[in-house]
């Protein structure tokens, strides 16, 4: 069977285009990369094989679409690089090109936070203001945002995390500036470029790899403050009530793969609604074997319980992700039968 392009992962592409540039033009390149990335380049090239005249074209064609972008994105921001593209290459094409280029300029600003851990991003940034914090923050990936977040006192964990909530693009001129503060104590990469940050579907994110207990914290909180933000933040989560709206099919999945005392702590608060589900979607000796546990299970700290159910709501995400079963997005996603 003949290889097409959209079989090529991003390593073989990268190897494909070297193979096409020649070797004097490959070697300049290889000089902006680091000693891993050379090494792991060499070995693409060198397992790379044959590739037929069509695949290299199309490699260097999606190639020169995305230094185009880069550069219009660049020189006049996100809006002026949009009709460009739309003009050049149609709607479609144009976004799935910004989709790329921007995931890319995000990655090279604040690039000294993916090399630190979250303790010592905290140490560095407790004393900062909310609006900065979220601004940083709003780089990072959401496990290690959720660890700094959950570290803050309550008011500044409040505020930082309706500011990444209502983001929606930084200036070159901020960027600057507080890469500036900080390049002291982080080696950091200094950059110029707009790009989308933070917003509701970012901070729903962290707030998915946040523990229950700050999760209930900040949502109480901001319920009272702002309802409206902390619905539209809900309505993007996926948390451990929300396995009500899951089909029998999926519950069934994830419970096989649940251990049997995190399903007993999960039920301890659960609403009866909750737990009639979870026994339905069980077999008969199971839902015996957690009732009669849940009996005998008495004195359960409120954290185990909600550890157990975060635990449980991983799995069900993690799940989703290999597309084993369907999270329901309160009736907005479409399911074909």
């Amino acid at each position: 069977m003949e290889t097409t392009n959209l079989e090529l992962s991003f390593p073989q592409k990268a190897a494909a285009l070297i193979v096409a540039l020649g070797t004097d033009k490959a070697s300049k390149l290889y000089k902006y990369l680091s000693a891993e990335d050379v090494e792991k380049l060499t070995v693409e090239v060198a397992k790379l094989g044959h590739l037929e005249a069509e695949q290299t074209e199309q490699v260097l064609d999606e190639f020169y679409k995305t230094c185009l972008t880069q550069k219009v994105v660049t020189d006049g921001g996100m809006e002026y690089a949009r009709a460009v593209l739309e003009k050049a290459y149609g709607e479609a094409t144009a976004n799935e090109l910004l989709g790329k280029v921007t995931k890319f300029l995000k990655n090279r600003s604040f690039e000294f936070i993916q090399k630190t851990d979250s303790k010592n991003l905290y140490s560095i940034l407790q004393h900062e203001r909310p609006q900065m914090i979220a601004l940083v923050l709003s780089y990072a990936e959401p496990d290690k945002a959720a660890e700094v977040i959950a570290e803050l006192p309550e008011d500044k964990r409040i505020k930082v995390v309706e500011n990444i909530a209502r983001m929606e693009s930084a200036s070159p001129e901020a960027i600057k500036l507080i890469e500036a503060q900080l390049r002291k104590q982080f080696d950091n990469l200094l950059t110029t470029d707009y790009t989308t940050i933070g917003g509701v579907d970012y901070i729903a994110d962290v707030m998915n790899h946040m523990d229950r207990s700050n999760e209930k914290f900040i949502f109480d909180k901001m319920g009272e403050e702002d309802p409206e933000l902390a619905e539209s933040i809900r309505k993007k989560m996926f948390v451990f009530e929300d396995i009500m709206e899951m089909d029998d099919r999926s519950v069934q999945r994830f419970i096989r793969d649940c251990d049997v005392k995190d399903l007993v702590y999960a039920l301890k608060n659960a609403s009866p609604e909750l737990s009639s589900l979870f026994y339905k979607n069980m077999s008969t000796r199971m839902a015996e074997t957690i009732q009669s546990d849940l009996e005998v299970t008495v004195n359960v700290r409120l954290k185990d319980v909600e550890e157990a159910q975060q635990r449980i709501v991983n799995l069900v995400r993690k799940l989703e992700e290999a597309g084993e079963l369907i999270i329901s997005k309160g009736g907005k996603d479409d399911i074909i039968a």
